[in-house]
């Protein structure tokens, strides 16, 4: 998919539009769903990330009724919202490209952004990647292993899975680390 930066202001406005705004009133919550099925965790809580963050979708409706942002809407969170020429004009134009789009975005907050950083420089550096870049993955050892999900000897098999997952939830897409780190996980001793 193309990863494709379209401002909060335009999403609602193709949801809306989606939702048949052009011709009826649509309600905040039903934008809400349907703004989270084209742009996934883009409007969701940053702690609580299954939950949609309705009053962002609100915000969002509000800043595309204005003159700046294209005047794409008329209506507020009470009576619903209603597309203006301008904005069905916008989003005929522009509801055909969302097939090719990745609207998504991860809402990290600041610690998560840092961990997930230093976690993937440990990653890098660690002896196993080391290892299976140099002479292979068949050369990497046990302990190595053990050591790139920081799993010891004291931690219960359900950590140990949790560690695992964990990893290759973070990085089972990332360039550098992916393949990598789907082999290793299979080799970890899960007994």
């Amino acid at each position: 998919m193309i990863q494709e930066d379209y401002p909060n202001h335009q999403i609602v406005t193709i949801a809306v539009y989606l939702l048949g705004g052009d011709s009826r009133y649509v309600d905040t919550e039903d934008v809400a769903i349907r703004v989270n099925e084209i742009a996934p965790n883009r409007f969701v809580w940053r702690k609580y990330r299954q939950q949609i963050n309705i009053e962002n979708v609100r915000t969002f409706l509000s800043d595309a009724k204005k003159e700046k942002n294209g005047a794409f809407l008329i209506g507020s969170g009470k009576a619903g919202w209603l597309l203006t020429e301008r904005g069905i004009k916008f989003a005929k134009k522009n509801v055909k490209k969302l097939a090719d789009v990745d609207l998504s975005k991860d809402r990290l907050t600041y610690r998560d952004r840092q961990y997930r950083q230093n976690e993937r420089l440990r990653l890098l550096t660690s002896k196993a990647y080391q290892k299976s870049q140099e002479s292979g993955m068949d050369t990497v050892t046990a302990d190595e292993i053990k050591a790139f999900f920081r799993i010891d000897d004291y931690v219960s098999d359900r950590a140990k899975e949790l560690k695992v997952k964990r990893v290759l939830n973070l990085f089972s897409e990332d360039p550098e680390l992916g393949d990598i780190v789907k082999i290793l996980s299979s080799k970890v001793d899960k007994e």
